[in-house]
């Protein structure tokens, strides 16, 4: 099982086989909704995430959860997988905000199950105390909705091999 964290220096052992920064990866954060699709039709990026924090209202029916039926085609058409954030809902300002980013990714878990995107689950800490156990970030996985297989297949993401070109 694989972290991914958001600093450098002294870490937790906390039963992960690897622990990599963010910028080990071509990751790229959420914006607006015309970005966003730009984002998903380069080939080159690894996974997005914090879909879920953005500031639009949740509809009477459904949930603004920045993520939607022609972002997922797109996603699994390019490979591109979208990540949960851990410390997105551990930081939230208040227990309303908590709440809905929660509920936002559990309809964007239902959604990637559905159009067969994959999923990346990871803690995205700020600091070595912001690190969690594999069992935390697994049990949080199940929490959002993610069943047992879908928990192991997202702790356990490998970004995309490059093709490293040769000049001659």
């Amino acid at each position: 099982m694989i972290d991914i964290i958001n600093f450098k220096g002294e870490r937790f052992d906390l039963g992960f086989s690897r622990v990599y920064n963010i910028n080990d990866f071509n990751a790229v954060e959420a914006r607006d909704e015309e970005k966003n699709k730009k984002i998903l039709c380069d080939r080159k990026v690894d996974f997005i995430y914090n879909l879920e924090d953005n500031e639009k209202r949740d509809k009477f029916n459904s949930r603004s959860s920045g993520l939607n039926q022609v972002l997922c085609k797109l996603a699994r058409d390019n490979e591109i997988a979208v990540g949960f954030n851990f410390n997105l809902a551990l930081n939230s300002e208040d227990i309303k905000k908590r709440n809905l980013i929660v509920g936002r990714m559990i309809q964007n878990v239902r959604l990637c199950r559905k159009f067969k995107v994959k999923m990346v689950l990871f803690s995205c800490a700020k600091d070595k105390y912001e690190m969690r156990a594999a069992k935390d970030l697994a049990a949080f996985g199940r929490a959002v909705g993610m069943t047992g297989s879908e928990v192991n297949s997202s702790l356990n993401f490998r970004r995309k091999e490059r093709l490293i070109e040769e000049v001659s």
